[in-house]
């Protein structure tokens, strides 16, 4: 698995999820739960990650989409 976004913007995961779903890109939200540990006050981000394989294409639709700068390094 790596890493593809790190946030804690909302929108910007539902828009993600929305372009990883479309392609069939297999991914998972992690750190979702954490909210209970914060309160619900949405400071701790939650991380992106896809599997190996499908990494470089998630990235490509990521930086299609202009939305390439949030990408983790």
């Amino acid at each position: 698995m790596k890493e593809l976004v790190r946030t804690n913007d909302m929108v910007l995961i539902t828009l993600i999820e929305a372009l990883l779903k479309e392609q069939s890109i297999e991914y998972i939200v992690l750190d979702q739960n954490m909210s209970v540990l914060e309160g619900s006050i949405g400071i701790l981000p939650r991380r992106i990650v896809t599997g190996n394989d499908d990494y470089d294409q998630a990235r490509r639709i990521l930086i299609d989409a202009e939305i390439g700068i949030e990408l983790e390094q």
